[in-house]
């Protein structure tokens, strides 16, 4: 019989429909193990868990064995053809299983009649959640194109079995939570924090995840009450609304935004949330309150939770109550969200910043200091965050009127008209510098001297604004965002479709990718293998990726696809040796033959680079020249790195001075290395739109730029207003000085003061 195309299997839509169609979660495997059978003609389809304490993997649904083996079908790793599969973390074929050494008999179920054997491995990350099995009479039914199949709906099951799975675990925890303290209503009128993503905003304080605070507000006594059937209504609302606000941020953000309120539904649906609530109003609970009740009870237990991925759906709990509460209120026309709401929180993950961004949130205030890329990611988004201490943030009320000037790092309580008027006139100026309409297709110094000013790209909907600023292309392209905002290594298929999208939409400029950088303060929530006491100096970017092959590969591969008929370069971040970067190439080019042996075009003349963000790498500086097809200064972690200073800890944030003699020199030795060997360089990281240090990089012989596309027209206009003979002139004296003071004064001397704090 001829199998059915199994792309339909692979087609996320379909995965996406029978995870949402019905509230009863538990029939989901049931369904995924059904349609999996129907598609491809498989005589058997299984679904085997795996629980990590006691180590055995058990059978949880089955399409074509006798339905008593669900439960009672037990593996551990070391037996059976799918124990190995899971303990090997691959996919096992076998064309008669009765024949295999692995093969394990259970007698009853009927297993024997099926010789096709293809047993896949349900993975997060290099997490084992469970397998996927298919069985068939034939022998050697299965071909190379089901592995890939299964392979890929795999992938999406494992995000779906482990919400289930964590739910689970936290009805298991669960405690009863005491009634909190009333959180305290009295602040300063002004609050000094650190800027983490520039604007201001203006609105009323929403504290959303701070565990000692009221989640849901307890009812008006006073108030009609409402009953089961309006929770019911105001549950099929907030359904309803999170299904829409998911489409709506997939199309915008399609790069980032998989499944990102998959958690919502799924508490939702869990009859320990929503049927508790309902079950206390039937008690006698008022409504508002039976929410309020049930959602503190499941923040304290997420809480208080060991296990980090359940920890990380607090927020989610909290903005759902959030929105079952003014639901049920009728509190808004169409559909409730932040509008004109600023966010207070202790933690953000990516993934809230998405989800709070879709929900029109208009700032974000963080009290557990800001990873780069949180920062990183609101800029993208354009919403302002500033990080201050945890008592400065339990001192502000929720529904207290800010405005705030993340600039500066400042917080505004109940401001008066003045300091309106004030930030309005700020605003126009600063949409009058970062206005784009007199930016030019190419950048000259005044002497006439070829500038190239490129964009740093964070997600896709970046490229617009990139596109909008005449980008003459991408000179950092951050392949992170896609990993680190869902709860999954995405697949080569998944990054080669964003990386073309980008590409694509460059329309022929020049699109440099950076491979994987991870570690530090930008860990993976799902790759949990690792603890490091310092991970700034541990497992994270090139070496991560050279140790994880099969990751590096993948996105290697997707970049390389991406890049054929096109202008498309490669860079390692966090090279600490020649060595690194010879074993990353020879990687690039193990992919590149087997795409050649593949019949898969991509693009042969991708060049290859190093950001030079290390010591080590700096001192070995003329041999990466020397063997790269080009360098890129990574100035933020240059300058970390070299100074040993923590950019994100605000306890000695004050010492990481981009114009201290050691990084001005280590630039210079870099460029020169560079423009000896005839090779491309060029610098990112915000030093490269720093105004007062632009004409010290001229001067040094930089003459690429990669900068956010906000700044593009004031780096235009500075170096349109350079002399370079002057650019030079002040880049050498200020590499003969071996001072941070001595710098300093020089700087205020020639008017190009750094703002230094007293």
């Amino acid at each position: 019989m001829k199998k059915r195309n199994v792309d339909l299997v692979c087609d996320i839509a379909e995965l996406i429909s029978l995870a949402e169609g019905g509230r009863d979660r538990k029939e989901l495997l049931q369904k995924v193990v059904t349609s999996v059978a129907m598609h491809m003609h498989a005589d058997v389809c299984s679904i085997y868990i795996y629980d990590e304490d006691e180590k055995v993997l058990t059978l949880r649904a089955t399409q074509g064995l006798d339905n008593s083996a669900i439960g009672q079908v037990k593996l551990r790793l070391d037996e059976g053809i799918t124990g190995r599969a899971v303990r090997e973390l691959r996919p096992i074929c076998v064309g008669k299983a009765s024949d295999n050494a692995a093969y394990k008999f259970f007698p009853g179920i009927h297993e024997e009649d099926y010789e096709a054997f293809l047993a896949v491995p349900i993975l997060r990350g290099l997490r084992r959640i469970g397998a996927l099995v298919v069985q068939a009479r034939e022998a050697n039914y299965f071909t190379p194109n089901d592995v890939k199949a299964l392979r890929a709906i795999a992938a999406q099951l494992a995000t779906m079995i482990e919400n289930v799975q964590l739910l689970s675990d936290a009805r298991a925890e669960a405690v009863r939570l005491t009634q909190p303290a009333p959180k305290k209503v009295t602040a300063d009128s002004l609050i000094r924090g650190r800027s983490a993503s520039t604007g201001t905003a203006r609105g009323k304080a929403f504290t959303l995840d701070s565990a000692k605070a009221a989640v849901c507000a307890l009812p008006d006594p006073d108030a009609a009450p409402y009953t089961v059937d309006d929770f019911s209504m105001a549950v099929e609302k907030t359904v309803d609304q999170i299904v829409q606000l998911q489409r709506q941020t997939s199309e915008a953000l399609a790069d980032v935004a998989v499944l990102i309120f998959s958690a919502h539904l799924l508490i939702l649906e869990d009859d320990q949330f929503a049927g508790r609530i309902s079950r206390l109003i039937s008690e006698g609970t008022d409504a508002v309150k039976a929410i309020a009740i049930v959602v503190n009870d499941y923040v304290e237990v997420f809480s208080k939770s060991k296990m980090p991925l359940i920890r990380e759906k607090v927020l989610d709990v909290k903005d759902l109550g959030n929105r079952l509460t003014r639901n049920l209120l009728n509190e808004t026309a169409d559909e409730y969200d932040y509008r004109g709401q600023i966010i207070i929180s202790h933690e953000l993950l990516p993934s809230d910043i998405l989800k709070l961004s879709a929900e029109n949130v208009e700032g974000f205030i963080v009290s557990s200091g800001v990873t780069s890329h949180n920062a990183i990611i609101s800029r993208s988004l354009g919403i302002p965050m500033i990080a201050i201490s945890r008592e400065q943030a339990d001192s502000i009320a929720d529904g207290e009127e800010m405005l705030m000037d993340a600039a500066q790092g400042i917080i505004y309580l109940r401001p008066g008209a003045e300091v309106y008027r004030k930030y309005q006139e700020l605003d126009n100026a600063w949409k009058m510098m970062h206005n784009a309409s007199d930016m030019k297709e190419e950048t000259f110094t005044k002497c006439g001297e070829r500038v190239h000013i490129y964009a740093n790209i964070n997600l896709l909907s970046d490229v617009h604004l990139a596109r909008e600023f005449k980008a003459e292309g991408v000179g950092l392209y951050r392949s992170e965002f896609p990993f680190i905002v869902r709860n999954d290594f995405p697949t080569e298929e998944e990054q080669y479709i964003i990386y073309k999208k980008l590409v694509d939409q460059m329309d022929g400029r020049m699109v440099t990718f950076r491979t994987l950088d991870i570690g530090g303060d930008k860990m993976l929530s799902y790759y949990s293998s690792v603890s490091e006491a310092n991970p700034f100096l541990g497992m994270r970017a090139i070496r991560f990726s050279l140790q994880n092959k099969d990751i590096f590969t993948q996105q290697l591969r997707a970049f390389l696809r991406a890049g054929a008929d096109a202008n498309t370069r490669i860079m390692f971040p966090l090279v600490a040796s020649v060595d690194d970067f010879i074993a990353a190439r020879d990687i690039v080019y193990e992919c590149m033959r087997s795409l050649d042996k593949e019949g898969i075009a991509y693009n042969p003349d991708t060049q290859l680079g190093v950001m030079m963000e290390l010591p080590s790498a700096v001192e070995v500086v003329d041999e990466l020249a020397m063997e790269a097809d080009f360098l890129s200064i990574g100035s933020n972690d240059l300058i970390q790195y070299m100074l040993a200073v923590d950019r994100t800890n605000e306890m000695v944030s004050k010492l990481y001075l981009a114009h201290h003699p050691a990084i001005l020199r280590a630039m210079n030795r870099i460029v020169s290395a560079a423009l000896t060997q005839n090779k491309d360089v060029s610098i990112c990281g915000d030093l490269s739109a720093d105004p007062r240090m632009l004409p010290f990089l001229l001067g040094i012989g930089l003459k690429k730029f990669s900068v956010d596309s906000v700044n593009a027209p004031n780096v235009q206009r500075l170096v349109s207003a350079t002399n370079l003979c002057d650019a030079e002139e002040i880049a050498n004296c200020m590499l003969d000085l071996g001072r941070i003071s001595e710098v300093e004064a020089f700087l205020v001397d020639r008017n190009m003061a750094p703002e230094i704090e007293v």
